[in-house]
């Protein structure tokens, strides 16, 4: 079986500037998987060119088994990739559940029907709220995006990569600026979410990682350090000198 998502020797300077080079990852489908890294170590850089943002300068990236490398945001988002970002990017005076239809109505092909009456986007919207009870939202449905905690925005912002049917789900920090008291409900949400999509979560909060992952990238300088099973990973000497500044007798 073919990974879920794959990079092959995946490269990127800035003219003189090397951000990423050589990086060979695999995504196994139905995986949990975290990436990590310091500050600077080219984690954001690497899902960019993921998502399309920006080109790599050479190697290769499928979904698949399916060669993206040249397609565009939309047209991967269509082969499956699904995105939430570090800071959210949701409509914040529009209803909840408008902002998840927006995303259903899409993959639908059918946005422009957003502007018809409620009627003529039913089944849009019992997707969408499907969705929310899914993820403990329902009740906030009609609330505005504004009128909801953040730890509860970004919620919905899973809600919105969900309703875009991916394969693969990146998280870009999906517990960046949440109270540490509501970061539980986000895992909670990652370890119900369907087994068949695999995930990627990009992530500072340790402690979530720990709990979610079962395998874990660690990326630094633009490279893969190490990658290995949690267990593994915290009793690696690179990795602890990396994150703590130790040296290994």
């Amino acid at each position: 079986m073919s990974p879920a998502l794959e990079t092959q020797s995946l490269c990127k300077s800035f003219g003189a500037l090397t951000v990423a080079s050589e990086i060979n990852f695999r995504l196994e489908p139905g995986a949990r998987h975290a990436l990590i890294g310091p500050n600077g170590a080219g984690k954001t850089t690497f899902v960019n060119m993921l998502t399309g943002r920006i080109p790599p300068t050479s190697g290769r990236i499928l979904i698949g088994g399916e060669d993206i490398t040249a397609l565009g945001q939309a047209a991967r988002v269509k082969r499956g990739l699904g995105r939430t970002f570090q800071i959210n990017t949701l409509f914040q005076n529009v209803a909840v559940v408008d902002n998840v239809a927006f995303a259903v109505a899409e993959r639908e092909g059918i946005a422009w029907r957003m502007f018809r009456p409620a009627r003529s986007y039913r089944g849009v919207l019992d997707e969408s709220m499907a969705l929310l009870d899914t993820l403990g939202l329902a009740a906030d449905a009609r609330l505005t995006v504004a009128g909801l905690p953040y730890g509860k925005q970004r919620l919905v912002e899973i809600a919105i990569a969900l309703g875009l049917k991916p394969s693969v789900l990146l998280l870009d920090e999906p517990a960046a600026g949440v109270p540490s008291l509501e970061s539980h409900r986000i895992l909670e949400v990652l370890d119900a979410l369907p087994k068949d999509i695999a995930i990627l979560i990009i992530e500072h909060d340790m402690d979530l990682v720990f709990r979610f992952a079962q395998r874990i990238t660690v990326l630094t300088q633009g490279t893969v350090l190490v990658e290995g099973t949690p267990a593994e990973i915290a009793a690696d000497h690179q990795v602890r000198e990396v994150y703590l500044g130790e040296r290994h007798a």
